[in-house]
Order: C-alpha cells, then structure tokens, then sequence
C-alpha cells in the first residue's frame, strides 16, 4: 500500500468525521438554515459532500488512468448542485450523516488502493482549464477538501465557532 495514499485515505475520513459530528450537534433549526450564495440548507449542503464522494474519486480514477477529464465545467458543477439541491431538500439529519460515513468510508477504500505511480499519472482536467494535473492533485482538491471547506463556510453561517481539533489531533494526517 501507498503510504501517500494512506495518508489521503485518511484526510478523506478525518474530514468527514469533523464534518458529521459538528452536523449530529445542530439543531433542527440550524440544519435547516439557507446559506448564501445559493441558498441551500446546512443539511443539503452536508448531503452534498456526502454525494459527491463517489463522483470525486472517480474522476481522480480517470486521471491516474491517464485519461483527461472533458465537459466538466463549473457550469456543469453548478446545474448538479441546484439538481441535488431540489431533490434533496427535506433530507434527514440521520440519515445524511449515515451517507456522509458510508461514502466517506468508501471512497477512503477506494483511494488507498492508488499506487504512487497513480497518484503522479496527470490529464488535462477541464475543470481547472484543461491544466494537466495529477490524480493526488485531483483527490486533494475534491475528495480531501470538501468537507473541510463546506465545514467552514456552515460554522461561519451559523456564527457558531466550535472549536476545531487541535493540531496534534491531525497529526498523523497531514
């Protein structure tokens, strides 16, 4: 095994812990708060990352294949998320963070069978300018960042600054 991918492998899960358990601790109100910009709920945003896991490690599959990764656009990125968003607005906290776990879990699988070889293997991604980036590249933008990112902006919303693990917490992760 990587000990590379190991170490993303694990950043995946450890994001995805932060993220569910600040989420179990919302209240119902806060779950159902609308975020600017696009005015998705707290809870549609956590069931966002929880989705779009497979999706993520799938097109950093493609990239350690070398095979580029065309017509995925912003545009494309914000038509699904308006997708997600109206198919999943009454989502249930438990069941969420349930799917945020499962996902979370298996896309860690999924990525620590990468070898290095892989995670160096790059292809044009359309989503960044059609840039020639690597797969490691590809798993640190998405399927690492998303729930870090998604935490923050949410504790930002809510104006509810819970503490954040303390540095020693991660690091065997980072």
């Amino acid at each position: 095994m990587s000990t590379r991918a190991e170490a993303l492998a694990a950043r995946i899960e450890l994001g995805a812990k932060f993220l569910a358990d600040y989420a179990e601790r919302l209240s119902e109100a806060e779950w159902n708060t609308a975020l600017r910009p696009d005015g998705r709920t707290v809870g549609v945003i956590v069931h966002h990352v929880a989705s779009m896991y497979p999706i993520e490690v799938q097109l950093a599959q493609q990239v350690a294949s070398g095979a580029p990764v065309e017509d995925v656009t912003w545009r494309v990125v914000a038509d699904m998320n308006a997708v997600h968003a109206r198919e999943n607005a009454r989502c249930s906290k438990h069941e969420t963070i349930h799917l945020l776990e499962y996902n979370s879990r298996r896309a860690a699988e999924a990525v620590r069978v990468f070898t290095d070889s892989q995670l160096d293997t790059a292809a044009a991604v359309s989503l960044n300018a059609n840039a020639p980036l690597t797969a490691q590249f590809v798993l640190e933008d998405h399927a690492v960042r998303h729930s870090w990112h998604h935490l923050t902006k949410i504790r930002a919303a809510l104006n509810k600054v819970r503490p954040m693990p303390r540095r020693t917490a991660l690091a065997g992760v980072l």
